[in-house]
């Protein structure tokens, strides 16, 4: 793939907003998340997207100033910083390497397939398991060693916990406290149940921009160097993994359907932000709160796959 730094005068960018709008259009058949009753709040017809090259140059279009929360997103750094904490083995000792074809929040199989560790990390109950690995003394530590994190390869140190969404995730999360003790119970999950989902609510509730996400999507196209200041924050070995999980279970279970359509790695969070890239070339942040039925931007995923299409950014 071409790696020339994107111009603002090249047509296929001229022609983004033309294409956004088509996809602005799906709005209206899509769903805010409720079950977080604070992600109710977003606006329904919101669309917006930031595009990065590797200069740090971009393009907008949309409702791109608008900030949300990464929810699942999250969970692809998170892993890395768990990777890098601990290493491999350490981390696939507690979670699989492979897609369940359930939703998200499902316990199902942690008690229908031993060894009864999550299927993979970016499900909630993998996630959760994986907050527990990051290092640190006690919650608050952890917490904030994830937000530094994030900070970095966002490159934006005024990033912060959303405290609204954050106490309404707390206070509507039955069903991962129900995972959390089984898995405690399994022997999977170490420590107390609510210091491990204090940490995990906390880095779910991020508050980012779209270009946020660009940015820190960019150091993933780019192996875990980010280009803009040749600065290697990631292990490239630990940038594969995550990729690979991109594409096998970044999109809950729509991530083969994803995988076919758009081409690319991907993670979407049901605050209804998704980060995708082009290796090597682009860093990609989508924000579309109305969701699909498997809890996907609705809007933005139709707009990656229109981009997809017409640019031949597909992997496959």
């Amino acid at each position: 793939m071409d790696s020339t730094p994107i111009n603002e005068n090249d047509q296929w960018s001229q022609k983004l907003p033309e294409w956004l709008a088509a996809s602005k259009a799906l709005c209206s058949e899509g769903t805010v998340a409720s079950y977080i009753p604070e992600l109710s709040k977003a606006p329904q017809s919101a669309l917006g997207i930031h595009i990065m090259d590797q200069k740090g140059g971009g393009i907008t279009a949309g409702d791109c100033g608008l900030s949300f929360t990464m929810q699942s997103i999250s969970k692809v750094f998170t892993l890395l910083l768990a990777l890098m904490d601990n290493g491999e083995k350490i981390v696939f000792d507690k979670v699989g390497m492979e897609p369940t074809g359930d939703n998200f929040n499902s316990m199902l199989k942690l008690e229908l397939v031993q060894p009864g560790i999550p299927f993979n990390p970016l499900i909630n109950a993998g996630a959760i398991v994986i907050s527990s690995l990051i290092g640190g003394n006690g919650p608050e530590e952890k917490a904030e060693r994830t937000l530094q994190f994030f900070r970095k390869l966002a490159h934006n140190d005024k990033l912060q916990v959303d405290l609204d969404v954050y106490r309404s995730e707390a206070e509507s999360a039955d069903l991962n406290r129900s995972m959390a003790y089984f898995l405690r119970d399994n022997g999977v999950l170490t420590g107390k149940v609510n210091d491990v989902l204090d940490v995990y609510f906390r880095h779910c509730s991020i508050q980012v921009r779209c270009e946020d996400l660009a940015r820190m999507a960019l150091v993933l196209a780019f192996d875990g160097r980010d280009p803009i200041t040749g600065i290697r924050h990631i292990p490239r070995r630990y940038v594969q993994i995550a990729k690979t999980f991109m594409v096998t279970c970044g999109m809950y279970n729509a991530s083969g359907e994803f995988a076919i359509d758009v081409g690319l790695p991907a993670k979407s969070g049901v605050a209804g932000g998704i980060l995708t890239l082009v290796p090597g070339r682009y860093g990609i942040g989508v924000y579309g709160p109305a969701l699909n039925p498997k809890g996907n931007s609705i809007a933005g995923v139709h707009l990656l796959e229109t981009l997809s299409k017409e640019l031949d950014w597909s992997l496959f």
